[in-house]
């Protein structure tokens, strides 16, 4: 699960806002690289889609 340690986006390397699961496989991304259901969420906020699973992290 997460940790206190800054998260960097799969895609790019900058600082991550969430987790995106999408099916089977999961990645941390950054504003740019997140699906707009992950963007849509305030920070410490989840949400299910079916098979995809968006977390946000919370705000520091």
């Amino acid at each position: 699960m997460a940790d206190d340690r800054e998260k960097e986006c799969a895609v790019c390397g900058a600082p991550a806002i969430g987790t995106q699961v999408m099916g089977c496989c999961a990645a941390e991304v950054c504003a740019v690289h997140a699906h707009p259901s992950l963007l849509a969420l305030a920070p410490g906020e989840s949400r299910a889609e079916g098979d995809c699973y968006f977390w946000r992290y919370p705000a520091k």
